[in-house]
């Protein structure tokens, strides 16, 4: 199934959601976990503070504790590229006051980069709903003499080995983004990795690194004042905020997609209607005009749809990444 094809079911799956509960009152009056949540909830960020994920999950923990009158706390436990984080939560209370927030990186590449996990990314978690995700967007320097992604492939391919790109860590989303360009466009590009977003985009404002494949919100500033040139968007489809961008396919190298997903999850043994009340308030949360402004003020795109969804696409992510990690040869020293 494609991510066209799942945001078409998802847009579906909020239509039907809001005309059941507008439209029908003896719906919306069916609570499947009658006095669910009775004390405050905590939703466990595995990052630091200040990032995307954590930008994110705020939103979620705010609206969800408006319109459950009822406070979520964010709990950001970093360390071992979120695996502390996400080892904590599969070890809580199968009562839904305790969620991971996963992301593509905890449930989609980690898997593969952590091979010796002490949970199991699958088994041992009950997804609620795939949230929101960010899309990324391949960018070069200015002085890099390409404009196209087909100009990018046939430059590399010319001097193999001599155009570098940067990343925000080995094991980054980013790092794993231009990896797996490599590999569809069978290209060799030179890794250099930074410590962290931050210097990563120094990076490249400086012209000290060539490329990147990482998420729009940090280079987008950079690609409207001209400090970095937008190439391809890394989604399924174009965005709207930049419409004059094709994606990665469009431009050449087929099959390509890489976003940065973002949603809940809560141990496994998490009763079934706890997960239903979840999903159902959370959808309703995403179609809510506010939440949409600040997701286009963030360059954030909603997603939501179902549990079932959510953990297809998991399961799926996880595959395709270890093709990658598998290929590409990325080990963490």
């Amino acid at each position: 199934m494609t991510r066209d094809t799942t945001l078409v079911i998802r847009m579906l799956a909020w239509t039907a959601g809001a005309l059941l509960s507008a439209g029908h009152p003896a719906f919306a009056q069916t609570d499947p976990a009658p006095g669910y949540p009775a004390k405050p909830m905590r939703l466990v960020v595995p990052f630091a503070p200040g990032g995307s994920t954590d930008l994110i999950a705020r939103i979620l923990a705010q609206k969800l504790g408006e319109a459950w009158n009822q406070q979520m706390v964010v709990d950001n436990r970093p360390g071992a590229g979120g695996t502390i984080g996400v080892d904590h939560v599969a070890k809580s209370p199968a009562d839904g006051y305790t969620l991971i927030f996963g992301h593509v990186g905890t449930f989609g590449f980690g898997p593969s980069l952590y091979p010796k996990l002490p949970y199991h990314p699958v088994r041992d978690f009950a997804p609620v709903i795939e949230f929101a995700m960010v899309p990324n967007m391949l960018v070069t320097h200015p002085s890099l003499p390409v404009k196209t992604v087909k100009e990018l492939v046939a430059l590399a391919k010319a001097q193999p080995g001599k155009v570098n790109y940067a990343s925000s860590g080995v094991g980054s989303a980013s790092h794993l983004a231009v990896e797996y360009f490599k590999l569809l466009a069978k290209i060799d590009l030179v890794p250099i990795a930074y410590r962290g977003t931050g210097p990563m985009t120094v990076s490249l404002v400086s012209g000290e690194t060539s490329l990147t494949i990482t998420g729009v919100p940090p280079l987008y500033p950079h690609v409207q004042a001209g400090r970095m040139r937008g190439i391809a968007v890394a989604s399924a489809k174009r965005l709207k905020m930049m419409p004059e961008l094709p994606t990665i396919t469009e431009a050449g190298v087929a099959g390509y997609e890489s976003t940065t997903w973002f949603g809940p999850l809560a141990p496994a043994k998490t009763p079934r209607e706890i997960i239903v009340k979840l999903n159902t308030e959370l959808n309703r949360v995403l179609q809510q005009p506010d939440t949409g402004k600040r997701f286009a003020a963030e360059g954030i795109e909603a997603l939501g749809g179902t549990p079932e969804q959510f953990g297809t696409n998991i399961r799926a992510e996880i595959e395709r990444w270890a093709r990658v990690v598998r290929e590409a040869n990325i080990r963490l020293d």
